[in-house]
């Protein structure tokens, strides 16, 4: 543990926001407990910005409504109410306890409490059941300051009955190791397997939020986890296949799965890269074929993958955008092309400017995760090709039609008639200057329309 979290465990003090202690110390004139709770306390102690400050109070919620000006309902049949300050808006909770929970995610009904220690007791792990006010200081009854030192993430109470009650707490367990480098104790990791088959439960858009958080974090690796303990056979059967789909080949060390593992852990935390690694040999086990001589290929796995990675996009309800660039990534990752100008402009073409750059990091993530078999062959002509893109921006060859030097008015004016002829002509100049820049010349394109089209 560094320094700077030793230090903040030993004094116990936490530096709220002005605006948070305002809420805190307007509830308490009232004659009301306050607290600031949960995730902005955790984060505090580990010396890291909070992004959100929860306070968490005995006063039922049409209390808190009466004692500020700006209010509104976040969920006040659950006691959130949101305060205004300023631009700054703060959630405030009532105590309480949940009742029966008959869906896996939410109470069937909810009480309210005078009891901090009640409220805190219903929460998910112990390292996010602590609160703290600026004079009693640190409330923590479930250990979480010695979860936080030992690097664990521990359920409040009995672990069956926290996942019990909502089957996103396994997930948010995953990423929570994954975020803070954390192990899962025994007892939780167990209810995590014994309950993963609740996850069917979860929106997709949920599941697509936790997993995300996990695969951007410094340890994504954690997703190996996800499989163990069998969340990845509900959420991500995909991945399943993938990890028990051995490769025996001379260009692999790893199965697919453990593989794909490598080149998510070697990319950037940068959300399309990442969903591009998981998916970039998804395929693989779909498309596996052996020879007579015991070796594996996997011909047409990229283009497949493309395909299977759309349809999980889809599922986890991913925006367009996103889908869009990380099948292309996918589609195009196993690219057989050589260093040349040419080939390159006609490749950024077809891939897309957006994406074409992502292109060279997920391929040095995956050589990377091969077995060393010719790696060194590889990555220097992954550098070759990297050199000859930059010289190839730099010296702004045209690579789409909005780099060409005549547009569909210049056609019009010319004689052609509006319609798809316009861009079945516009396209055939391009593929001329994809082969040759120079060509890229107004007078030369426009000399190039057939008269024929023009009558």
């Amino acid at each position: 543990m560094n320094s700077l979290c030793t230090l903040i465990f030993i004094d116990m003090k936490i530096t709220i926001p002005e605006n948070a202690a305002k809420i805190i110390k307007v509830l308490e004139d009232a004659g009301h407990e306050a607290y600031v709770v949960g995730g902005c306390v955790r984060d505090s102690l580990l010396g890291r910005v909070p992004n959100d400050w929860d306070i968490t109070t005995s006063a039922e919620p049409m209390k808190v409504k009466a004692l500020f000006k700006r209010t509104f309902d976040t969920g006040i049949a659950h006691g959130t109410v949101s305060v205004l300050m300023g631009k700054e808006i703060y959630e405030v909770t009532t105590y309480r306890i949940d009742g029966e929970y008959e869906d896996s995610r939410h109470p069937k009904e909810v009480s309210f409490t005078g009891s901090l220690t009640e409220d805190l007791k219903r929460r998910d792990f112990t390292i996010n059941a602590m609160a703290y006010n600026p004079e009693k200081g640190l409330v923590d009854e479930f250990g979480g300051i010695d979860d936080l030192e030992n690097k664990v993430i521990r359920c409040v109470g009995n672990a069956t009955e926290r996942f019990s009650e909502d089957a996103l707490r396994i997930l948010r367990a995953l990423r929570f190791s994954a975020q803070l480098d954390y192990t899962i104790e025994k007892e939780t990791k167990e209810a995590i397997k014994d309950l993963a088959p609740t996850l069917k439960n979860i929106s997709a858009e949920r599941i697509r939020e936790e997993l995300e958080k996990l695969l951007i974090s410094n340890n994504p690796d954690r997703l190996r986890d996800a499989y163990e303990l069998g969340v990845t056979s509900v959420i991500l059967p995909e991945f399943d296949r993938a990890m028990e789909a051995a490769q025996n080949n001379i260009n692999h060390a790893y199965s697919v799965g453990e593989h794909t593992l490598r080149v998510i852990d070697g990319v950037s935390k940068n959300k399309v890269l990442r969903l591009a690694a998981l998916f970039h040999d998804i395929e693989k086990p779909g498309t596996k074929t052996t020879d007579e001589e015991g070796v594996d290929h996997f011909k047409g796995h990229a283009l497949l993958g493309a395909q299977t990675a759309r349809n999980v996009l889809r599922r986890l309800k991913y925006d367009r955008d996103t889908e869009k660039l990380v099948v292309k990534l996918v589609e195009h990752h196993d690219w057989e092309i050589k260093a040349h100008s040419k080939d390159i402009r006609k490749w950024v073409h077809d891939i897309g400017e957006e994406c074409f750059p992502a292109m060279f990091e997920l391929n040095n993530a995956d050589i990377l995760a091969q077995s060393e078999y010719r790696r060194n062959e590889k990555l220097a002509h992954l550098a070759r090709l990297e050199a000859a893109y930059h010289k190839m921006i730099e010296d702004g060859d045209c690579i789409s039609l909005k780099q060409l030097k005549v547009t569909g008015n210049d056609l019009m004016n010319a004689g052609i008639p509006a319609g798809p002829r316009i861009g079945e002509i516009l396209n055939g100049l391009l593929a001329e200057v994809l082969e040759d820049p120079a060509k890229n010349d107004r007078d030369y394109l426009l000399s190039r329309i057939n008269i024929e089209e023009k009558e």
